[in-house]
């Protein structure tokens, strides 16, 4: 599970939640820009509330939190480094996702993917890495 999008690999990623490190990402990234503290903080994995739990569901929480702060969610731009599979005929599919679930027009969101190209515990298929930065707005 990427972005809320299930992509068929014979790997998967293990996690308390459903492990969609991508969506994880833009969950941090929000809370970092209202300065709302973390995924951990917020949906710990010491609590058995989270377990198995849909990370798209936990965006909407997040975004929840945004809005009750009194801030609105402008853009999201995240990039996903994975070595395989090849993601670009996910992406439009993903970046859908998390803008239905922030209210966002699509075009307000962006999804990226590289490669490892053979280094480090991404590029020997070992894991996967995603990073994410998002802009708010206090109203």
């Amino acid at each position: 599970m990427l972005g809320g999008v299930a992509i068929p690999h014979s790997q998967g990623l293990a996690g308390h939640s459903d492990a969609d490190v991508l969506t994880h990402a833009v969950i941090d990234a929000l809370l970092g820009a209202a300065a709302l503290g973390d995924i951990g903080q917020r949906f710990p994995d010491t609590d058995e509330r989270y377990r198995g739990a849909s990370s798209l569901k936990l965006l909407q929480a997040a975004g929840a939190l945004l809005a009750a702060g009194g801030f609105v969610v402008r853009h999201v731009d995240a990039t996903v480094v994975i070595e395989r599979p090849m993601l670009a005929p996910f992406v439009g599919q993903m970046r859908a996702a998390l803008a239905d679930v922030l209210g966002l027009a699509v075009e307000h969101v962006s999804v990226k993917a590289t490669r490892g190209e053979g280094m480090g515990f991404v590029g020997r298929e070992e894991g996967v890495a995603a990073l994410a930065v998002a802009t708010v707005r206090k109203l």
